[in-house]
């Protein structure tokens, strides 16, 4: 049988507590969120809702093609002027998922005979990007510039450092100063995946390469999504206009995939634009993110200080993360559960996402079912 073998691959998931599983939510759910990645409160803005229902009854339900054929609009490229000015970088290109950006960055900025220097709890999509680059990949430590120095000190010729700004997992956040010394060092390029930066570091949620006195610089490429803090989809490359300009003629995943639709090009502009005027929600996740951590740690659980948005928990075993989820979603309460081969460490957590639109009455409800249920 030609599948056969994803019966076994499927009971070895099952023996390990492994199975994932789809589970599609209403329009409206009762359950309070801390499970999605909705950092400002912006998916359901009214400003951001019209904006997405007026580009798609302006220019229709999709893109029609891919970005050098006919899938570029007016939008397009006035969100790419918004957003690169915002970030503080010359040019942008936006993509159809943040998962296609750091693809087209790492691919296309790796040719053959380079070096890419990549830390060891990157995202999955940067990994991804470095195993189809065509040049040779070393992963180093987990927030290591000594590594990535001693790394880039074996190899003569073009290399570029990879790393995310604040780690998906922990919410921990990347030594940037440190990595972009380092590549200085050795003349090479740092590619810095910034999707859960955008919108909660920096000045007023500018990102953690601006925070860091990053953007802008000739060496420094960033990729951001735009379905985290601006509450749509799709994603962006940041960088030099030459850089933009060479994605633009050698990103596969940016040549030969259709175009984002208008809809959330309209809805990620509106919220880049709410963000520009209302730049206290950055300090908002922060202090509900700082929040939940202190509380969760004085019910006596281990919690990682948290750097941005992100809440890790740390849970006993993939079975007892699973169970915790599911009881704290009988509670009411919707909670990200990370097993492996999610993390890097082996460890199970429980993910938590703090939203500047959480009130303090939400928070300490989180907390107390959060607690009751370990």
């Amino acid at each position: 049988m030609a599948f056969g073998w994803i019966d076994d691959q499927a009971a070895a998931r099952r023996a390990a507590g492994l199975v994932r599983t789809l589970r599609p939510r209403p329009a409206d759910s009762p359950l309070l969120d801390l499970a999605s990645n909705d950092y400002l409160g912006l998916a359901r803005h009214p400003r951001v809702t019209a904006a997405a229902a007026e580009a798609a009854r302006t220019w229709g339900g999709g893109a029609t093609g891919s970005r050098l054929v006919t899938g570029t609009t007016e939008l397009h490229t006035e969100l790419e002027r918004e957003l690169a000015d915002f970030c503080g970088f010359e040019s942008a290109l936006v993509l159809s998922s943040g998962y296609a950006a750091n693809l087209a960055a790492v691919t296309a900025l790796a040719p053959h005979g380079s070096l890419l220097v990549s830390d060891a709890g990157n995202h999955a999509s940067l990994i991804d990007g470095c195993r189809l680059a065509r040049g040779t990949t070393q992963v180093v430590g987990h927030a290591d510039p000594a590594g990535v120095r001693k790394a880039l000190g074996t190899h003569d010729g073009p290399a570029v450092a990879v790393s995310d700004t604040v780690f998906s997992v922990d919410g921990d956040a990347a030594p940037l100063t440190e990595l972009a010394l380092a590549c200085r060092e050795y003349g090479a390029g740092l590619i810095l995946d910034d999707a859960h930066g955008l919108g909660v570091l920096g000045d007023g949620g500018r990102g953690a390469p601006h925070a860091a006195g990053l953007a802008g610089n000739p060496d420094v490429v960033v990729t951001v999504t735009l379905s985290k803090s601006l509450g749509s989809q799709g994603g962006a490359v940041l960088g030099p206009a030459a850089v933009i300009d060479h994605l633009v003629n050698a990103a596969r995943t940016f040549i030969f995939d259709t175009g984002l639709a208008p809809a959330a090009v309209g809805a990620a502009l509106a919220a880049l634009r709410l963000l520009r005027d209302e730049p206290e929600r950055a300090a908002r996740a922060r202090a509900v993110a700082t929040a939940l951590h202190t509380r969760l740690t004085a019910e006596g659980l281990s919690a990682v200080r948290p750097d941005a948005a992100v809440v890790s928990v740390r849970a006993p075993s993939p079975e007892r993360a699973l169970g915790w989820a599911a009881d704290c979603r009988e509670a009411g309460l919707a909670v990200g559960c990370f097993r492996p081969p999610s993390v890097p460490d082996g460890v199970s957590r429980l993910r938590l996402t703090a939203r500047a639109d959480l009130s303090e009455e939400q928070i300490e409800r989180a907390v107390d079912v959060i607690s009751r249920n370990r």
